[in-house]
This record gives C-alpha cells, structure tokens and sequence, in this order.
C-alpha cells in the first residue's frame, strides 16, 4: 500500500494518530498496521542519518524537529544515537533532555513533561501485543505520560500505559510496570517504591 521512501500525507498522519490514541487493537496487516509500518520507515531513514554522523546540537534540534512533525519547545535537548519506532508520537515538554542510547517505541504516544530528564540507553515502550497466541502480531496501544521534573536513570524500562509523576526518581535499570506517584522514588525489577521524596 506504501511505497518505501514515500512520504506519510498529513491526512494518513491523523487518521493513524487518532486510531493510536483510541487505544483500540490494530490488527496485523490491517491499514492501520501498513501506516504505522510506513512511519517506522520514515523513522528509521531521519534516525539513521541523525545517528550515522557528528551533528551539532542546533543540527540535532532540526532532524528532530523533522522527524516529529512540530517545533520543539525551548531548552530540549538530546545527546544521539536515538532511535524510535515512530517519531509522529513524541511530545516533549520545555527543558527535557534525552541522554545517549535511548530507544522510544512512541506509536501509542510518550508525553514527558517540562525538564524530565531521561538518562542513557532508557526504553520507552507503548504497545503491547494480544495474549491470545493466535491474535498475537495484533498490537495494543497504551501512552506513557513523564511528569515534570522527573528523572529516569540509565538503563530504565518504561512499560506501556504507565504514567511517572511530576518529581518522582526512576533508579537505574528498574522496569516500570505500574504508575509511579509524584515524589517518590522506586527501583528494581519489577519497580517498586524506595522513598518518598
């Protein structure tokens, strides 16, 4: 249906976004399924090339702001390589800076909030796939919201449908699997809470 190198309409971009953030299950091969496979190529070429090269920060600022399709906020920064499944479905907030190594899977959307910061090689998950083995290549979206002023170390797993609150500290190599509360503190694997802030 998509042609490799062929550019996503602004029409097909919606109609993709609105059924994401539907949460409804996108069947395997279905057109849902074929965009969100075009816009994972899409990524893939923008990523590839901000990752192959030296590119100074004000250059990293544009292929970003290419590859999620809007003007990033003020004081957003990232350190590549980055990679992400998507890139239609990244919404950064105002002085959020992305350490080096992470990988986004942003299908089902990641909202992370003013000044979050995310350390090296973090994963950010949002789809999940059915339980039922013969439904399995079937895909379920589920957004990751970050709240403001939170940290994720390195090595952080962040799970489908899982919200961080405002504050709160992700310690390095945890999986979060459940909504962490504003101000605390959790690690391990998985997740569980340390402290309250």
């Amino acid at each position: 249906m998509y042609e490799d190198g062929q550019e996503l309409t602004q029409e097909q971009i919606s109609y993709f976004l609105e059924r994401m953030d539907s949460g409804e299950e996108v069947e395997a091969g279905s057109d849902v399924h074929q965009l969100m496979t075009a816009a994972s190529e899409r990524a893939m070429r923008i990523t590839s090339r901000m990752n192959a090269e030296f590119n100074s920060l004000s250059d990293t600022r544009e292929q970003l702001e290419r590859l999620f399709m809007r003007p990033l906020p003020q004081g957003v920064g990232l350190f590549p390589p980055f990679t992400t499944d998507c890139g239609l479905n990244t919404h950064l907030g105002e002085g959020v800076f992305i350490n080096a190594g992470c990988r986004f899977q942003d299908q089902g959307g990641i909202y992370i909030g003013d000044r979050a910061l995310i350390g090296h090689n973090c994963v950010i998950a949002t789809l999940n796939h059915d339980m039922d083995p013969a439904k399995r290549a079937n895909l379920i979206p589920a957004p990751v919201r970050i709240g403001a002023d939170a940290w994720l170390g390195s090595n952080v797993t962040v799970l489908p449908g899982v919200t961080i609150g405002e504050g709160a500290v992700v310690a390095a190599g945890a999986v979060v699997t459940r909504d962490v509360a504003p101000r605390t503190v959790v690690g391990g694997v998985p997740a569980k809470l340390i402290k309250e802030l």
